[in-house]
């Protein structure tokens, strides 16, 4: 697990305040923490604890792992699609756009899950490519 350095994660949580361009007692409200606080965390001055950065995730709307790799909690994988968050940070969309984005992505993850891993299906299997030839 890597060293937390409060620092990098303050800077990291300020900029991603900044582009949601939410202010700092905004996020402190949404996020259920104190505006002292939160500054400090900003600062680099404080080590939030792992709920206190789920909330303030949340408060974002960006995933908690992204905020759990900055501060060391967890290493950052590789591999894995991170398609909530992308979703969330997309400020071209709507927030009902987002969620029925993110349903839809629910559904099939769990679709998938539940299907056993088997060769690709008849819908899944793209059809012959066959010349256009006029008679």
């Amino acid at each position: 697990m890597a060293k937390l350095d409060v620092r990098n994660l303050g800077d990291y949580i300020r900029e991603q305040r900044s582009s949601a361009q939410i202010s700092l007692r905004q996020l402190a409200k949404l996020a259920g923490v104190s505006n002292p606080y939160l500054s400090q965390i900003e600062r680099g001055l404080r080590k939030p604890s792992a709920e206190i950065l789920q909330q303030i995730a949340k408060a974002l709307r960006i995933s908690a792992e992204a905020l759990y790799v900055q501060a060391g909690i967890l290493d950052e994988r590789y591999g894995d699609s991170d398609v909530p968050a992308a979703v969330h940070s997309d400020a071209a969309l709507t927030e009902r756009q987002k969620q029925v984005l993110l349903e839809i992505y629910e559904s099939f993850r769990r679709e998938n899950d539940e299907r056993p891993p088997t060769a690709a299906t008849p819908s899944e299997t793209p059809a012959p490519v066959t010349p256009d030839v006029a008679s």
